[in-house]
């Protein structure tokens, strides 16, 4: 007897069934899956971000917008500090050194960054083509900037006010791209990058008395710095200071209350969909169990008649969990090709990520335990009693 035929005839021959317990199991492992690559990559990319960063000093205002906008270049920024505040800053001993940013403009959705060459060191970003901006109007763009808008040295760009797309454009003041980044995998892909000068130049006619930048990224020179430098900068100067790393950890605590929600969610459907699997076993025993009395006459063990409805069930439970991971991948690439398409974080669903293994050994452990339950009446039905009663 071939068990497994037997079963995709069994199956076959409910199809509205059949394709309700599937398709609830691979909502729920779908809705998982998805959670599983988005938040993954969310923290692995905050994470990678912010790990060079030991503090930003930059406007009073929220902690987390200035994070946001100084280290990750999703918000609009607190504000500008003094330049010979910064620079007293920089003095600091316990400063091992602080990157200048000026931040303001951005070229088609992508931020321009007025900073030094030392802030591409900081996330090891590398030259794939000419070489690093040595004076004013230079700029030297990410592989992403460079990829979605065909742009190579030689070529010139224009900025816009703020980081609209569409902002006030500085026609007067063009930038002349002279270095193309290789992908680093981090921020850096997604930005222009151009000396301080640059932004102090194309806003020359509204700059202030003094000049100004956005912030400063700071690293540490000592353990020590951690628990009293942003202490005295909050509390003795007009500035603030703000830990990307703590700031991030709140944010991902911020979205992992809907993201919980989701996830508590998709647990509720796959148990539903469990219990709808035993039920439909339990039933469509019922319903066969002249026949599979007919097939012990005939000669078929027990742990066939077992086996063929454990089989029954483990074959719905494949055909979700496949039929879910397709589903999760997929509306995860789909997002990443829509945020690629907005310019904003990448994201893929063409990778496997640390808890889909987990996920997929639990939903078809936990299945075939739902399933043995009438596999066990089949194995112990009576064929003698049941034929008696027909």
């Amino acid at each position: 007897m071939r068990i497994a035929r037997l079963a995709s005839a069994y199956l076959a021959s409910r199809p509205l069934l059949t394709a309700l317990n599937a398709t609830m199991l691979a909502l729920g492992v779908a809705t998982i899956t998805f959670l599983l690559l988005v938040t993954t990559q969310a923290e692995d990319r905050l994470t990678r971000d912010a790990k060079p960063v030991d503090l930003v000093v930059g406007a009073k205002g929220s902690p987390l917008q200035l994070i946001l906008s100084t280290v990750f270049h999703a918000d609009v920024p607190t504000g500008n500090i003094d330049l010979a505040q910064a620079q007293a800053i920089r003095r600091n001993p316990m400063i091992a050194s602080a990157i200048p940013l000026a931040l303001g403009d951005s070229f088609r959705g992508h931020r321009i960054v007025g900073t030094e060459a030392s802030y591409l060191d900081l996330y090891g970003a590398k030259l794939a083509q000419g070489a690093l901006f040595a004076g004013e109007m230079e700029a030297v763009v990410g592989s992403e900037v460079a990829r979605r808008h065909g742009l190579a040295v030689g070529a010139t760009l224009t900025g816009a006010h703020g980081l609209a797309a569409a902002g006030p454009a500085h026609e007067g003041h063009p930038y002349r791209v002279v270095g193309i980044l290789a992908p680093s995998g981090t921020v850096v892909d997604r930005l222009v990058v151009t000396p301080v000068e640059s932004v102090w130049h194309v806003h020359e006619e509204h700059a202030p008395p003094r000049p100004e930048i956005t912030a400063l990224l700071v690293r540490y020179a000592t353990p020590l710095a951690a628990a009293m430098l942003p202490r005295a900068i909050n509390a003795n100067t007009a500035m603030q200071a703000a830990s990307p790393a703590y700031e991030s950890a709140r944010l991902l605590d911020l979205a992992g209350v809907g993201v919980d929600t989701l996830r508590w969610f998709a647990v509720v459907l796959m148990a539903s969909a469990a219990l709808s699997l035993f039920v439909a076993l339990t039933s469509a025993l019922q319903e066969r169990r002249y026949d599979l009395a007919l097939l012990r006459t005939l000669g078929a063990r027990p742990a066939s008649l077992a086996a063929l409805t454990l089989v029954e069930g483990v074959t719905l439970l494949v055909a979700g969990v496949i039929l879910g991971l397709a589903l999760g991948h997929g509306a995860a690439h789909a997002l990443g090709l829509w945020l690629a398409g907005a310019g904003s974080w990448p994201l893929t669903g063409l990778v496997w990520v640390d808890g889909e293994a987990a996920l997929v050994a639990t939903v078809l452990a936990t299945g075939a335990l739902t399933c043995l339950v009438p596999a066990v009446q089949a194995y112990s039905s009576d064929p003698a009693s049941l034929l008696a009663k027909r």
